[in-house]
């Protein structure tokens, strides 16, 4: 499974960013996607994660800014942004795993991507 992130940039508090992060083809349907973020310094942790039946869920103190979604058609995972605050700046990973539990744990997840920067002042 390779993993491509793309949409990162530097925006204003209170600003909207869509993320994307591009799959393979040959990816299994049956693969958890998953956003991470890592701000400098901090360990890396769970934003979204979208099961393959559509069903997701978002970091308890991420809920209502945050929204993952999937096109299977252009094989993209998406996460929109909402209301940025300079917290929020962070390097942002696109994850795939198969198998349950764990769902927020980066040593749970077998693929990332390079990821994409997000910075908000």
């Amino acid at each position: 499974v390779q993993l491509v992130e793309s949409g990162g940039g530097s925006v204003q508090a209170g600003g909207s960013l869509g993320l994307s992060c591009a799959f393979d083809a040959y990816t299994p349907a049956n693969v958890r996607m998953a956003w991470f973020r890592q701000a400098p310094g901090k360990e890396r942790k769970g934003v979204a994660s979208l099961a393959s039946d559509g069903s997701s869920i978002y970091a308890n103190s991420l809920k209502g800014r945050f929204s993952i979604s999937k096109d299977s058609a252009e094989s993209t995972v998406y996460l929109q942004i909402d209301s940025l605050k300079p917290e929020d700046t962070a390097m942002y990973y696109c994850a795939a795993k198969a198998g349950v539990g764990g769902l927020f744990t980066p040593s749970t997840y077998h693929h990332w991507g390079q990821g994409t920067q997000v910075t908000v002042s």
